[in-house]
């Protein structure tokens, strides 16, 4: 990566005349983390996608802090805390249940010292400490490597990233924009979710390289794709992030089984975007979402084609549904893994999907009561949405919940079973 010379010794200092962020927006855990530190003699800065935040004039989700001091100083000063992380250690400063991220400064690539790179560049390990100059010249892209100094309310921007966030434009660090997305591949999903996210748009020599080299995503963890799709997902920007994933020919590298079955199946496009905007719906007005519910619509025609495979080769329909539901997901998660509590909760709600169609009998009133109804009538409504069952099931269902004991009795034709009398 070359640097310029510039940059690297002198940042622009932009006073609150100036950039005219908001104070009361900042977290006030990360502020006392900055100010123990500064009292402590060490360099401590606001830093990165918080800064950014504060400057677009957002309400940030995180914040991170940047500081000289070493990990196990870092520790030494807060008793709640622990070093976490292989490929590049950071400090997690807990309050509560909830934790600040502190991070050291990082050095310039150098593979001579404590870095650890594979043969096409990705780095494995980066532990190599340096100053706050090197550090900016390592983020990846130009708004993410500004620093905030809470002491003299300043913005320190050592790569021209006030003049992109002007400009509306996400452009990586550095020359060799290939060798960026070699170094950490996941820098690709990053670009992709700023620009469905913020508005912003990604600059041409930024965003060429991306289809050629989408294939270096299949050597990131599952695990960590899986924290990225969430990134994706639960945004409160999922249609517009889906639309870009679609857009960059990434759906085909994260969700093959998605990819194969959308293209053909109309009724399953319909499907996805109606979750997708239902899940930027419950985020805006602050309702919880699982990211099971969204895995279940991604790969649901998927199972179904299994599941009916499977019956054609004579296994009884629960067993043939249970392991219909286990292949699918087992073969997502070699991509993106999905953890065994949401797989649960997946294949739950796929096999519940059968019995939303029989509404007599006391096992339609018990199906009320099941952990994952809710789950899985969302879903049900959302096929219905998307033209898949007929309307009238979503509101047969809709209004036996909100019915009486009786009523629900009346609706599903329950008579129980009078008790035999003794002789």
């Amino acid at each position: 990566m070359k640097i310029n010379k510039l940059q690297e010794s002198t940042p622009n200092r932009i006073p609150i005349s100036e950039h005219k962020i908001d104070e009361s927006l900042i977290c006030d855990h990360a502020r006392k983390i900055i100010q123990k530190l500064t009292q402590a003699n060490y360099q401590a800065y606001l830093v990165g996608g918080c800064v950014r935040d504060l400057l677009l004039g957002k309400h940030p989700k995180d914040f991170d802090v940047a500081t000289n001091a070493h990990p196990e100083e870092i520790c030494d000063l807060f008793e709640y805390s622990r070093i976490i992380g292989r490929r590049f250690r950071i400090v997690h400063v807990y309050q509560e249940r909830n934790f600040i991220e502190v991070s050291t400064f990082r050095a310039l690539k150098n593979h001579q010292h404590n870095e650890t790179t594979i043969s096409n560049g990705r780095i494995l390990r980066d532990n190599t400490f340096g100053t706050i100059e090197e550090d900016a010249l390592r983020r990846d892209f130009t708004i993410n490597s500004m620093y905030y100094d809470l002491s003299k309310q300043e913005v320190l921007d050592f790569c021209n990233g006030i003049e992109d966030i002007d400009k509306k434009i996400i452009r990586m660090i550095g020359d060799d924009i290939e060798m960026r997305y070699h170094e950490d591949p996941v820098r690709i999903l990053r670009a992709l979710r700023f620009h469905a996210k913020l508005d912003l748009e990604i600059d041409s020599s930024t965003a060429k390289p991306i289809p050629s080299l989408k294939y270096l995503l299949t050597d990131i963890s599952p695990s960590r794709l899986f924290d990225e799709a969430l990134k994706f997902f639960h945004s409160g920007h999922a249609v517009k992030c889906f639309q870009v994933l679609e857009k960059f020919d990434l759906i085909s590298v994260l969700f093959p089984l998605t990819y194969s079955a959308h293209k053909r199946d109309e009724q399953l496009n319909n499907l996805i975007y109606a979750a997708l905007e239902n899940t930027d719906k419950r985020i805006k007005h602050g309702k919880p979402v699982n990211p099971a519910f969204i895995f279940s619509i991604l790969l649901w025609q998927s199972y179904l084609h299994r599941l009916e495979q499977n019956q054609k080769d004579g296994i009884s329909y629960s067993e043939g549904a249970w392991d219909a539901g286990r292949s699918i997901v087992l073969e997502q998660s070699k991509i993106i893994n999905i953890p065994k509590r949401f797989s649960i909760t997946i294949c739950e709600i796929w096999k519940l999907q059968r019995r939303f169609l029989k509404k007599h009998g006391f096992k339609t009133l018990k199906l009320l009561e099941h952990q994952r109804f809710r789950a899985a009538y969302d879903f049900m409504c959302l096929r219905a949405q998307a033209g898949e069952l007929d309307v009238s099931e979503c509101e047969w269902w809709t209004k036996i919940q909100a019915a009486s004991v009786e009523e629900q009795k009346q609706m599903t034709r329950y008579r129980p079973k009078r008790a035999k009398q003794k002789s």
